[in-house]
């Protein structure tokens, strides 16, 4: 796009022979449809400025989630010039009517999908609090019900986009992933305290209506084939994992979750894991403590034998022929998938989802 917009300034200025800046200014100004795509443009930049991973970081997700719109905004907004003023559709009526149609077409499905379908799933499920738990410090469970919620296409290991109407500040969504399997009369959430939205979480009342979008996520058993699974989950990473130790159709004894935590008191579901254990033959390798000095997924006291891999096949021995499901923090998935590999795991066989915080 930015290149797109230098050519033509710099053709147009050779014609006129004007400098860059005079010939951009006399663009915008006097073209067609340019104002509203120079505004058009300045959101694009805008949004991928702030979606590069080192801004990403910096931003909390509710002003993240915000400027991510803007997108919609900046698409709407740069495109129509190309209809009025390109030498391709000027003259066409034909070309201008096609073209037009498609981005009516467009608009509609982003209406549909971003509007239309979430409206009518919260209309229909009207999801509600019922019970709010604390399952360790700063670590809380959200329990919801609702109407007919097998009509809900949620999948155990996704995600929604969260609305609680508890008071200002319900408008901002923020994505949780559904700690347990999904029920036909009942979903669970599962939230660690990280900021302004996910704290108040913890304040939450039986009775608060929810608002969602989504599912979304594809940490998902859809192509799980049977055979070993082996789950790694790096702290508030446990919660969509957890619901695939319900969901997924492993065998006694195939299943195997590796749960990293910095303290023992940080490690959360500890009698749902001990059930899971002992009715699914779950087992369950929780590795405690600080991070390693050097880059690793394990705590520091294992990672000083220097060799992740190995580490991993003696937890796992099944590894190579397992499917791996990661969820963590994005340097310590990257370090699981690099030793799942390095074990023998085909990468396809390898499912990830990051927590950016």
């Amino acid at each position: 796009m930015l290149l797109h917009i230098q050519w033509i300034v710099l053709g147009t200025g050779a014609v006129a022979g004007s400098g860059f800046g005079a010939t951009l200014v006399r663009i915008v100004a006097t073209y067609p449809g340019m104002l509203m795509a120079a505004a058009g443009s300045l959101a694009l930049v805008l949004v991928a400025a702030t979606s590069a991973r080192a801004a990403r970081r910096r931003l909390r997700h509710e002003t993240w989630h915000v400027l991510h719109l803007y997108a919609y905004l900046g698409t709407g907004l740069a495109l129509p010039h190309q209809l009025w003023t390109g030498a391709d559709f000027v003259g066409s009526t034909a070309a201008r009517t096609y073209w037009w149609s498609l981005y009516a077409l467009a608009a509609v499905a982003v209406l549909t999908y971003r509007v239309g379908v979430p409206v009518a799933r919260n209309l229909r499920h009207r999801l509600t609090v019922t019970v709010v738990v604390t399952e360790a410090p700063g670590i809380t469970s959200v329990y919801l019900t609702g109407r007919r919620l097998d009509r809900l296409p949620a999948r155990a290991g996704q995600f929604l986009q969260w609305r609680f109407l508890d008071g200002p500040g319900w408008s901002r969504a923020h994505p949780f992933s559904l700690s347990a399997a999904p029920r036909a009369d009942r979903l669970r959430i599962t939230v660690r305290e990280v900021g302004d939205g996910s704290a108040r979480i913890a304040r939450l009342r039986p009775g608060t209506r929810a608002l969602v979008e989504g599912p979304f996520g594809r940490l998902t058993g859809e192509t799980y084939d049977g055979g070993p699974v082996l789950l790694m989950a790096c702290g508030i990473g446990i919660t969509p994992l957890l619901a695939l130790l319900e969901e997924l159709p492993y065998g006694p004894g195939e299943a195997t979750l590796v749960y990293r935590v910095r303290t023992a008191g940080e490690a959360a579901f500890g009698a749902e894991l001990d059930r899971l254990a002992e009715v699914r033959g779950v087992r369950v390798a929780r590795l405690i403590g600080p991070r390693a000095e050097r880059p690793s997924w394990l705590p520091a006291p294992l990672a000083a034998g220097g060799d992740d891999a190995a580490e991993l096949r003696r937890i796992a021995p099944e590894v190579a022929r397992s499917h791996v499901y990661v969820c963590g923090p994005e340097a310590w998935a990257a370090h699981v998938r690099s030793a799942a590999r390095a074990a023998g795991t085909p990468a396809a066989r390898v499912h990830t989802e990051l927590f950016h915080r």
